[in-house]
């Protein structure tokens, strides 16, 4: 990038500046409206798992199993919000709300909190630091094999956010990640309960299984009840968190540009989604500018405090409805990432020229 460019995005703003501009009430967390949360993210969980347990119609499948992954993501999103220290004034209650609430997603709190809270949320489309959705460059594609290259396409598709998410950050960041120091202990706490309570559930699941149907369905009902629920969760949560940092006008920053106020309030989103399943499922989650401006905001503070932001900051806030042919769009358009001129760029941008492969041959030889 050139020395022009740098002029043009002059580090004028911080993040206590945006924070100024939020209302003292947005900071009042409702334990009662919390509580409410809770209760309705484990019924919409529930309700459909209990109902699953008791048909193999495929048409009940095909209604049942969608409910229920977004049964799991209402109680994900709800347990995201407590690891923040959002959802009740007690430390202790968020901690074991977070911990509860993300069983189903099979998520170790402890880990989420190192890989979430701190790097994603402390480095916000920062290159080389926030994981999350982190784009390849030009070079680093052409250096991929062609599974690596096959890998990619999968998990930049417009089908491939579960893919992308299972893989880097629920396995790599999450259940592969061994922490140094003082946060080991806690981690590996909370995989054994989540790994345990998993476990008993799979377990009744199959004894449940063997005494009504025999060996085939006793191996069916975990998948049924808990495998394929889990995956559409997956699904749904790498593409919410693909929509909120990825888009053709959502720039990600190279290490010198990179600050918290560019990463939070520049790289993020607000989108309108439909209020049933905002209300039912993502508890505002999709209003993010402000969860990113400040991770103490409560779900049900986060429209008014979006609406002070967007007042102060009118020409930085991204708000828009959500539409499918719009993310089918990005999906298309942002596979590379050229942090030099801050553009996205297609497949197509890795292509070496037939003339610059011959010249550089003869080096390489």
């Amino acid at each position: 990038m050139s020395n022009e460019a740098h002029v043009l995005t002059p580090r004028t703003h911080s993040l206590n500046d945006v924070r100024a501009h939020i209302p003292e009430a947005c900071y009042r967390r409702s334990a009662w409206r919390a509580a409410v949360a809770l209760a309705q993210g484990a019924v919409l969980y529930v309700v459909p798992l209990t109902l699953l347990l008791f048909t193999d119609r495929w048409w009940a499948l095909a209604l049942l199993w969608p409910l229920a992954g977004l049964g799991a993501a209402g109680l994900f999103v709800l347990g995201h919000d407590a690891s923040h220290g959002a959802l009740f004034d007690s430390r202790r209650a968020n901690r074991l709300a977070a911990r509860a609430a993300m069983v189903p997603a099979l998520h170790a709190e402890a880990a989420w909190d190192l890989g979430h809270n701190r790097v994603h949320h402390g480095y916000t489309t920062r290159q080389g630091f926030d994981f999350v959705w982190h784009p390849a460059t030009v070079e680093q594609y052409r250096s991929m094999g062609r599974l690596a290259r096959l890998q990619h396409r999968i998990e930049w598709s417009f089908l491939g956010s579960g893919a992308y998410f299972l893989r880097e950050v629920w396995w790599n960041k999450m259940w592969k990640f061994s922490a140094p120091g003082k946060r080991h202990h806690d981690i590996q706490r909370d995989k054994i309960w989540v790994a345990v309570v998993a476990g008993l559930a799979i377990a009744g699941a199959v004894v449940f299984g063997a005494l009504t149907g025999g060996l085939l369905t006793a191996i069916w009902v975990p998948i049924k009840l808990f495998i394929i629920p889990f995956l559409l969760f997956i699904h749904v949560i790498g593409w919410a968190v693909y929509v909120h940092h990825v888009a053709p006008d959502i720039r990600w920053w190279d290490r010198k540009e990179w600050t918290q106020f560019r990463g939070q309030m520049e790289s993020t989103t607000i989108l309108h989604i439909n209020p049933v399943v905002n209300k039912l499922y993502m508890y505002n989650i999709m209003v993010h500018v402000p969860h990113h401006v400040d991770q103490r905001l409560a779900f049900h503070q986060l429209p008014a405090a979006a609406k002070a932001i967007s007042a102060a900051f009118p020409d930085t806030v991204r708000s828009s409805r959500f539409r499918v042919r719009d993310y089918l769009r990005t999906t298309k358009t942002c596979k590379l990432y050229d942090f030099a001129s801050a553009t996205w760029l297609p497949y197509s941008a890795a292509k070496v020229a037939p003339a610059a492969a011959t010249v550089a041959e003869p080096a390489t030889a």
